[in-house]
């Protein structure tokens, strides 16, 4: 873990939430900040909790997941670095509907309400800029829902790996690339059982469009891998 001093004006200031924002406006924001370190597998909250502001990533990786009855879970959405999260039940003030847990260690920022909401007064611009970032977490559950619904199991993992290929350059068409957590846990990010999941990177392994070896996966071909995708 990372003993160094934050700059927390920086942090804020970098991130898309905040960028805009005056250097008085970051300073109030400041005042509200409290870190918090998470260890791997450690809970930052449960389902039920209350809300008493939102979170932002400062380094490292954390899930938030339903439970179930029966042990197992349901993950929501995997959250990295420079990414918010909890803004809506701390707006709703509703307990939160899911449960977050860090999948290594990490160091988040936890914001209180009381600033952010003296800011939406005080800002319309700030309001607008919070309502972008919630509609487009929005957008992003509906094309979830779409996505378990209508494409199969092959192409929600051919879609998911796509994503995590970086842009391409000099004509590149073959990629190296490292799953960000483990396959259980992208399993259950794509609806999928763990055993789904390695059938699917076995059947693609067979067809030459990737290489598999633990956590890193080698793409081919990434136009024979997107036309699979179609």
């Amino acid at each position: 873990m990372h003993e160094t001093k934050l700059d927390i004006p920086q942090i804020l200031s970098r991130l898309p939430l905040f960028q805009e924002l005056a250097p008085e406006q970051i300073a109030v924001l400041e005042t509200a900040c409290r870190e918090r370190r998470l260890a791997k597998g450690e809970m930052l909250f449960q389902k039920g909790d209350p809300p008493k502001g939102f979170f932002v990533v400062v380094f490292g990786q954390l899930k938030l997941a339903f439970p179930s009855a029966q042990g197992n879970e349901k993950v929501v959405q995997i959250l990295g670095a420079r990414q918010s999260f909890g803004e809506a039940m701390m707006f709703m003030d509703r307990p939160y509907p899911v449960f977050a847990e860090g999948l290594i260690d990490s160091l988040l920022l936890h914001i209180g309400s009381a600033p952010v909401f003296e800011l939406l007064q005080r800002d319309p611009m700030f309001a607008r800029r919070m309502l972008a970032g919630l509609s487009l977490r929005l957008h992003s559950l509906v094309q979830d829902v779409e996505t378990y619904s209508l494409r199969s199991s092959a192409q929600r993992v051919v879609g998911y790996l796509l994503q995590q290929c970086p842009e391409s350059k000099s004509g590149e068409v073959s990629f190296d690339i490292s799953l960000p957590t483990s396959k259980q846990v992208i399993a259950s990010r794509l609806n999928l059982t763990p055993e789904t999941l390695s059938r699917i990177f076995h059947d693609l392994s067979a067809n030459g469009l990737i290489g598999v070896s633990g956590k890193q996966i080698t793409i081919n071909d990434v136009s024979r891998l997107r036309e699979f995708d179609l």
